[in-house]
C-alpha cells in the first residue's frame, strides 16, 4: 500500500523562526516512517518554500502532499495566514483552523473569546502608536494598578513581554512591546505558580482530553517564564505538576472550557496562574512546541504517551478533517 504523504511544515517569517525549526525537527524525527512518506518542507525568514533546498511556489508543493504537519510558530504559522492558504487548496492540516488561529494568536481576541465563559482571566487594558502616547503611558501608570505585565497582543514565546513596576518601566515596556506589535496589552499582574495544561481532542476516549498539568518553576533570575527562560534550559518543569487534586482538576476542566470558547482544534495548551485569589487563564497556544524539551510531550509521556504515538494522533485527526 502507497503511504500517506506527509509536508512537514517549519520555519517562517516570525520572531519564533528557530523554534520552530526545533519543533519540525521533532515532528521530522518522531513522525512513523514506517507508515508516512515524510517531507521536509522549509519556509525561510522572508516567506519562500523550499523543498529539498529549492526554492518553490506554495501551490506546486502542496498538491504533492496528502496532508501537511505544520510545526510553524508565531506569525504566518500560527495567526492564521498559512492555514489560509492551506484552505484555498482543500488540504488537510494539523491544528486550529484559519479564525480560531487567529483567535488564539490575538491576546486580545482571545480575552474577548473566553468572556461569556466561567474562566477568570486578569485585568487588562489596551494602548496603542499615537502622537499622545506618552500622556496615555502616563494616565494608565495613574489608573492602572502596579506591577504590571506589558504585552505585544500579537505574538508568542513571551518575545517583547516585561513587567513594570514604575512608570519609567511601564514606558519602557510598551515601547519594546510596539516593536514587536501596533497593539500593547497591558495587564494586571498576578503573583503565584506558573501552570500549563495541554488538550488533546479525541485522546484516551474523550473528545476533549486534558493532560497532566506541569509546573513552571523559573530561576532566581526570571521573573517570569520569559523566551530566555522557555528556551535555556535553566527553569523547571514538574509533571505531574504537584497540585492539590482540586486545584489540578480545576485547571483541566479550565483548559478544555478555554479550548472549547475559543473553537481551537486538534490540540492547544494553555497557560494559568495559581495564585491564592485564583486560578487565572493567561493565554493560550494554538501550535504548542513539539520539541524534545518541550512541555507538551513532557505532560505526554507523564500520561504514558510517547511523542510517535501522539504525531500518529494528529495526523490521522487531520485527515479525518475534524
Amino acid at each position: 500500500m502507497e503511504k500517506i504523504k506527509i509536508g512537514v511544515l517549519r520555519g517562517g517569517p516570525s520572531s519564533e523562526y528557530d523554534v520552530s525549526l526545533k519543533t519540525g525537527g521533532s515532528v521530522l524525527k518522531n513522525l512513523p516512517a514506517e507508515k508516512y512518506n515524510i517531507q521536509d518542507i522549509f519556509i525561510s525568514k522572508e516567506g519562500g518554500w523550499h523543498f529539498r533546498g529549492i526554492p518553490i511556489a506554495p501551490e506546486k508543493l502542496i498538491n504533492q502532499v496528502d496532508v501537511i504537519f505544520n510545526a510553524m510558530h508565531g506569525e504566518y504559522g500560527e495567526d492564521g495566514t498559512v492555514q489560509q492558504l492551506l484552505d484555498t487548496f482543500s488540504v488537510p492540516y494539523t491544528g486550529s483552523t484559519a479564525f480560531s488561529s487567529a483567535i488564539g494568536m490575538n491576546k486580545l481576541l482571545t480575552k474577548q473569546g473566553i468572556e461569556n465563559s466561567d474562566i477568570n482571566t486578569p485585568e487588562y487594558t489596551i494602548i496603542e502608536a499615537s502622537d499622545d502616547l506618552e500622556k496615555d503611558i502616563f494616565d494608565i501608570f495613574r489608573s492602572f494598578t502596579m506591577p504590571a505585565v506589558v504585552k505585544p497582543v500579537s505574538g508568542g514565546s513571551s518575545v517583547g513581554v516585561t513587567i513594570a513596576k514604575s512608570f519609567d518601566e511601564l514606558r519602557d515596556g510598551v515601547y519594546k512591546a510596539l516593536g514587536h506589535c501596533p497593539k500593547v496589552l497591558i495587564e494586571e499582574y498576578i503573583g503565584g505558580r506558573e501552570v500549563t495544561c495541554g488538550i488533546v481532542e479525541g485522546f484516551r476516549g474523550e473528545e476533549v482530553h486534558a493532560l497532566m498539568p506541569v509546573e513552571i518553576i523559573t530561576s532566581n533570575e526570571s521573573n517570569f517564564f520569559d523566551y530566555t527562560a522557555k528556551y535555556s534550559g535553566e527553569t523547571q518543569e514538574v509533571c505531574p505538576a504537584h497540585l492539590d487534586s482540586v486545584i489540578k482538576d480545576e485547571i483541566q476542566r479550565l483548559a478544555k472550557e478555554a479550548h472549547k470558547a475559543l473553537g481551537l482544534r486538534h490540540y492547544s495548551r494553555s497557560d494559568f496562574i495559581v495564585s491564592p485569589r485564583g486560578i487565572y487563564f493567561l493565554e493560550v497556544n494554538t501550535l504548542p512546541g513539539l520539541t524534545e524539551g518541550s512541555l507538551m510531550p513532557k505532560a505526554l509521556d507523564a500520561g504514558g504517551t510517547r511523542l510517535p504515538e501522539f504525531l500518529d494522533h494528529l495526523v490521522l485527526l487531520a485527515l479525518d478533517n475534524k
